[in-house]
């Protein structure tokens, strides 16, 4: 009896011990599940955050390399950028208008240089002529040098046995010739002034209808279509005005040049009155 009462508590202690073990070890396996499941879990979300990252490192990369490409555009590559941006449709006339009065300016200040000589110097020649060769010494020195001076010194030299009045009135219509030379080409340059920003302008005006055109197909204001529209129309108006000041910088300069070829002149045309007279080479 007391041998089988040992045996029944011994197999009690040992299923005891046995059940122990098996649930330590559930519980060290459940353990190192929850710990595996943590583990993938974790990892799972570090690589998504390293995917994150890099998606956003790949953006910030692209906006870089984007605003690069965008600096590393030269003037010229801007211009044509901008110039197709703002329809060529409406941009080649402005762009015209530049060209032909940038044509018209360049003509007109090489014409007005070449018109310019040293008045006093040409002068001086005339007189020195006059007393030591008469007026065939001056016609020559007059006919070998360039400019509307020389020319008018030209016409009243070759009047001077005709009397001071017919040399005076001679002087004076071939003066009003001159003057008119001088200003060859000016009405074209004020034209193309006015009409580069006026076409701008009018760029602009159907660049806004058409945004306003596509509003009203999309049913809806989109500040995207209102925003590009404005910006498209508008770089009609800034080549316009662009073209314009810089045909105005050129109009007044050679405005300038020609009032103070006109006044040497109308300054020369007197001396020459005075010298011919003073040489007794008319009467």
């Amino acid at each position: 009896m007391k041998n089988m009462i040992k045996s029944f508590a011994f197999l009690f202690v040992l299923t005891l011990g046995l059940t122990f073990n098996l649930s330590a070890q559930d519980d060290v396996s459940g353990l190192a599940g929850v710990e595996n499941t943590v583990a993938t879990g974790d990892a799972g979300v570090l690589e998504a955050a390293k995917d994150g990252n890099l998606k956003t490192e790949a953006a910030t990369e692209a906006a870089k390399n984007g605003e690069e490409k965008k600096a590393d555009l030269s003037f010229s590559q801007k211009l044509k950028q901008k110039f197709i941006q703002g329809d060529p449709l409406w941009m080649t006339p402005v762009l015209l208008c530049l060209i032909i009065g940038m044509a018209l300016s360049i003509e007109r200040v090489v014409y007005l240089n070449l018109s310019t000589i040293d008045t006093k110097k040409f002068k001086q020649s005339i007189e020195d002529a006059l007393k030591s060769g008469g007026v065939e010494a001056a016609l020559d020195v007059a006919r070998n040098t360039r400019g509307p001076i020389a020319s008018i010194y030209y016409q009243g030299l070759s009047r001077a046995d005709e009397g001071v009045d017919v040399v005076e009135k001679s002087i004076i219509s071939y003066g009003g010739v001159q003057n008119g030379l001088l200003e060859k080409g000016m009405t074209w340059l004020q034209l193309f002034i006015a009409l580069s920003p006026m076409l701008g302008f009018l760029g602009t005006v159907i660049g806004m209808i058409q945004a306003f055109e596509q509003i009203v197909e999309d049913g809806q204001v989109s500040p995207i279509t209102v925003a590009g529209g404005i910006q498209v129309s508008l770089l009609t108006t800034v080549f316009g005005l662009i073209s314009a000041i810089i045909l105005q910088i050129f109009y007044n300069y050679i405005t300038s040049k020609v009032d103070g070829i006109v006044n040497e002149m109308e300054e020369a045309s007197i001396s020459l009155i005075d010298m011919m007279l003073a040489n007794k080479v008319t009467k």
